[in-house]
């Protein structure tokens, strides 16, 4: 199942959780949710779905797992006095827009720990980024005028579906709610003009997230997913989530011991080589570039560059 944060297109309303059927539609999460309840004439709804995407994920893999339900109810009576709507007709906000924790991963593959000229570290290195930073797959990501070399970042996000706290390497797939897309954006001569990498990591606007949540159950092994980048058609990075230092069970081991994770942060992993950074000659973004990210198992999105002010 795929969930996204939507509106209707040039409509200021709220974004609620909606549905991708297997033809590219959407369909409003609540609404489905609904008809599957009243299958039985229930007066009442046992469980009241939110419309938030925010609250929704932070209620966790249980109320997932009822609306993956409803999702398989309302496919088998072909979506039966649910509305429809066209890709074209909706605006994809940021699948979470306000996570209490955007945990990031530096450094986790080793090719690109090489670019950088770094060492292979020894132990995860994290960092964190804020919710200022998060735009969604209909959004642009914004070049701020104090960077000169803003850089893409392909990378393997996970989102959290309950509570984990001193989690076991061998249980810690259990704790995911879905994966999606992340486009870790650093603005790299802010990033290194310090030791701590923070004020180049999380520039408002800049971090895109999307398009869709897709549950675990569609994706599989998170270790042996195809990871690409494209700007303007030119591909950048292509990799596997296989050549992954320090996989996806582990880090929410290695995290989970330090930090207790909630339902609804997000992990973003790390990126392969081939940023503009670790160029001979870098091709930084710049204004009008289009990033494309591509990951096996979940899709694509794709976001222009926008100059700010």
């Amino acid at each position: 199942m795929k969930l996204v944060s939507y509106r209707l297109i040039n409509e200021e309303t709220p974004l609620r959780v909606g549905i991708v059927l297997e033809n590219g539609d959407i369909v409003d999460a609540q609404q489905v949710y609904e008809m599957y309840q009243q299958k039985e004439s229930q007066s009442k709804l046992e469980t009241s779905l939110p419309s938030d995407p925010t609250i929704f994920f932070k209620q966790g893999l249980p109320l997932i797992e009822k609306v993956k339900e409803a999702y398989g109810y309302a496919k088998d009576n072909r979506f039966e006095k649910v509305k429809r709507y066209e890709r074209r007709e909706v605006y994809l906000g940021p699948v979470i827009s306000e996570p209490s924790k955007i945990i990031c991963v530096g450094r986790n593959y080793v090719e690109h720990a090489q670019e950088m000229k770094s060492e292979i570290p020894e132990y995860p290195v994290l960092f964190a980024k804020f919710a200022n930073s998060l735009i969604g797959a209909d959004d642009a990501i914004e070049k701020t005028s104090f960077t000169d070399k803003l850089d893409y970042e392909v990378e393997l996000t996970v989102v959290i579906g309950k509570e984990a706290a001193k989690v076991k390497r061998e249980d810690a797939l259990d704790y995911i709610a879905g994966y999606t897309i992340g486009n870790d954006v650093s603005a790299r001569d802010l990033q290194k003009r310090t030791p701590q990498w923070l004020q180049g990591k999380t520039v408002d606007r800049s971090t895109p997230i999307g398009p869709w949540i897709v549950t675990p159950d569609e994706v599989g092994d998170p270790g042996k997913l195809d990871i690409t980048c494209y700007v303007n058609g030119e591909v950048r990075q292509s990799s596997n989530t296989e050549k992954f230092i320090f996989d996806i069970p582990y880090l929410i081991e290695f995290i989970s011991h330090l930090i207790t994770l909630n339902p609804g942060d997000i992990i973003m992993t790390g990126t392969p080589d081939g940023v503009a950074f670790g160029m001979e000659t870098p091709k930084f973004l710049q204004d009008g570039d289009i990033v494309r990210l591509e990951i096996s198992k979940i899709g694509h999105m794709e976001n222009r560059v926008k100059q700010a002010d």
